[in-house]
């Protein structure tokens, strides 16, 4: 069989090509007709978390790394893309778990929606990562041929290509099968596998575990050796960037695909004198993604709106900055973004508006100001805090 292929490990271009595939952006396949994408919008988030909450304890952890294929993942909650962009938060799915659970029961799954905050807080404290992988790709320039089958689903190795495939079709990937679309998991995560998180210790898929967690529908032939690529030391953990206070001042609410739950955020309605969303860039992202992003900001300014009421045009930095001003403005408040492109594409946009003489305020959510500062290690020295991070 073609696995045979990969036989050899990991070269430096098998491991740029699995940072491209491992971000969704990245995949360029064509829509399918196969399998609907997920509605992006918060009402379908609540609804599957009701589905999934009888589930969400002793099942979950039986069954939890089983992948039995597109349209079978009922054994999961299936909630990271709508968590990813806070159509739902994590706040509110423990708290569901938590109302039907212990948390001795539900710790498996509980310790799951944590991992994503302990990446996020990791690299918000190591922030050179980010930079350094982004440098990384640029110098790699455009995905050579290795990367580009990887992205098609071409490699010949059956269950990688039809995962590749899943991922481009329906927006999803059981936990078993995939990172992220979220920047500090999948960039973090990769790192871990390939061996570069925790410096010479691969965790690549075995042809038994793929076996036996697909019940049979992958039986890959080929032993994987993947040598660790070397590379730089993880950084010492830095102070995460300090949050000033809010301005006293009414402000623009600004929505980005960050954090669609803008109702949820620790602000006074009464200072709320405009609404807007900010226009992402779109570029390089498959149609899919991109139909659900943009309908997830859609429903997250439209709950917005009704919650404030308030208008919520979708605007670029420059039509945003026009329209503060057109209100009167000159403070603009943003939930606060963790790093990667939507943090960065804030920080430009902040510099902008400095010159115009606004102000951009950033208003962090409590979970991840109690959470973040204590990822500063490895995840199972995070993990003891579990317990006392829980939501009262």
């Amino acid at each position: 069989m073609r696995e045979a292929r990969v036989r050899q490990g990991y070269t430096e271009s098998r491991i740029a090509a699995a940072k491209h595939f491992g971000h969704e952006f990245m995949m360029t396949m064509p829509p399918s007709a196969q399998m609907p994408f997920p509605l992006a919008t918060r009402a379908a988030a609540l609804e599957m978390l009701q589905a999934f909450l009888p589930k969400a304890g002793a099942g979950y952890a039986q069954w939890r790394n089983y992948d039995f294929g597109p349209g079978q993942h009922t054994r999961v909650s299936a909630l990271s893309p709508y968590i990813r962009h806070r159509l739902i938060t994590e706040e509110e799915v423990v708290r569901g778990v938590l109302t039907q659970h212990s948390p001795e029961a539900a710790e498996k799954f509980i310790q799951e929606v944590y991992w994503r905050t302990y990446w996020k807080g990791w690299l918000e404290m190591r922030p050179s990562v980010w930079a350094d992988y982004l440098a990384d790709l640029d110098q790699l320039g455009p995905p050579n041929a290795e990367a580009q089958a990887a992205m098609a689903g071409r490699t010949g190795i059956a269950c990688f290509d039809n995962w590749a495939a899943e991922l481009v079709e329906t927006g999803y990937l059981h936990n078993h099968a995939r990172m992220d679309g979220d920047p500090a998991s999948n960039t973090l995560s990769w790192r871990w596998v390939a061996g570069l998180q925790t410096p010479g210790k691969t965790y690549l898929a075995t042809p038994e575990n793929i076996a036996t967690f697909t019940q049979g529908r992958f039986q890959p032939e080929a032993i994987l050796h993947g040598p660790a690529p070397e590379g730089p030391a993880n950084p010492p953990a830095q102070a995460l960037p300090a949050v000033p206070k809010l301005p006293d001042a009414p402000f623009l609410l600004l929505l980005t695909e960050e954090d669609l739950h803008a109702e949820s955020l620790a602000l006074r309605a009464g200072q709320i004198a405009g609404l807007a969303g900010l226009a992402p860039s779109r570029d390089g992202l498959s149609p899919n993604v991109a139909a659900f992003r943009n309908a997830a900001l859609a429903d997250g300014l439209m709950r917005a709106a009704d919650h404030f009421g308030q208008g919520a045009p979708v605007l670029d930095a420059g039509a945003l900055l026009d329209h503060a001003r057109g209100l009167g403005l000159t403070n603009i408040v943003t939930a606060y973004a963790p790093v990667g492109p939507i943090a960065s594409q804030l920080a430009a946009f902040a510099q902008q508006a400095a010159t115009q003489g606004l102000a951009l305020h950033y208003v962090q959510r409590a979970w991840d100001r109690a959470a973040w500062p204590l990822a500063t290690k490895g995840f199972f020295p995070f993990r003891q805090h579990i317990p006392s991070l829980l939501p009262k």
